[in-house]
């Protein structure tokens, strides 16, 4: 029987840990860590996700400001509030919830962050520590780190394995593929182009797999015993659905993370981690 990868137990146990330093470090250095949230327009999905983060900030005792402001916003207007938000002493980091609209350039204003607020970790200068492997020096993508750490507290070991990254993304696929072959994973990336794509799966020890289409991954294109990793969320008939037939998987896998529950609830814990290591880094603390 496959063992259960418990994203959201885990992450439950980071933020615990993450409320009792965020009150050693309020005492030591006189104020709270704070986190900026931007975001522009209407977009359902990232009312929920902001609402969430702002919660879990509540929770652990962070500083959240919340800066909302209508999609008709000019590139200028927001490059000025990164500006602002890059000055303030009260801003370890800041976080611009995407997508933002079209007209606006989202990568710009990435750019625009200041590396050392950058929580998210979309950065160029934080990505190519993640090329790097420096992941002590930057701060990682969430959702790739996350995953990282399950890896770490389930003693999944990716020395000497065989890799495989389904999906290429700036956000997931391509940080996430960088820090398996830092790990010294055999790591092969495969997306919308790839031919064949079960002629990779199947040879996978470690499947992660971050499309957004629903149950891609089927029983037969896994490796028997594999530790399969599910990125993916979509909605299909009112219920949350992953890009791995689950049910169907777990009777084949040593290991596999649900949807919901699994890699989820650790981006939002990761971004919390990285909002506390912004700030220490920015305090001179340990």
């Amino acid at each position: 029987m496959a063992t259960i990868l418990d994203g959201k137990a885990l992450a439950q146990k980071i933020k615990e840990e993450l409320r009792d330093e965020i009150e050693r470090l309020e005492e030591a250095v006189g104020r709270r860590p704070g986190l900026a949230v931007v975001l522009v327009g209407d977009d359902p999905a990232s009312k929920i996700y902001v609402k969430n983060k702002e919660r879990t900030c509540e929770e652990l005792g962070i500083k959240s400001v919340g800066i909302r402001k209508p999609s008709s916003i000019t590139q200028e207007e927001l490059e000025s509030i990164i500006d602002d938000l890059n000055g303030r002493d009260d801003i370890d980091g800041i976080l611009v919830q995407l997508p933002i609209p079209e007209h606006l350039d989202s990568q710009k204003i990435i750019n625009l962050i200041s590396p050392l607020k950058d929580v998210d970790g979309f950065h160029p200068v934080n990505m190519g520590k993640v090329v790097l492997g420096l992941f002590d020096e930057g701060l990682m993508p969430c959702t790739p780190y996350g995953v990282i750490k399950i890896f770490e507290a389930y003693g999944i070991e990716l020395q000497g394995k065989n890799a495989v990254m389904v999906g290429h993304s700036n956000i997931v696929g391509k940080p996430l593929a960088n820090m398996m072959v830092n790990l010294n994973a055999t790591v092969s990336v495969c997306h919308v182009y790839t031919r064949d794509l079960k002629s990779y799966t199947k040879e996978a020890d470690i499947l992660c797999v971050a499309t957004g289409v629903p149950h891609l991954i089927k029983e037969d294109m896994v490796k028997e015993g594999a530790v399969v990793i599910d990125i993916g969320i979509s909605r299909v008939n009112g219920k949350i659905v992953g890009d791995v037939d689950f049910e169907k998987v777990k009777g084949k896998v040593s290991a596999i993370t649900p949807v919901p529950g699994g890699v989820g609830p650790m981006t939002i814990a990761m971004l919390m981690y990285n909002t506390v290591k912004a700030f220490k880094r920015r305090e001179g603390v340990d």
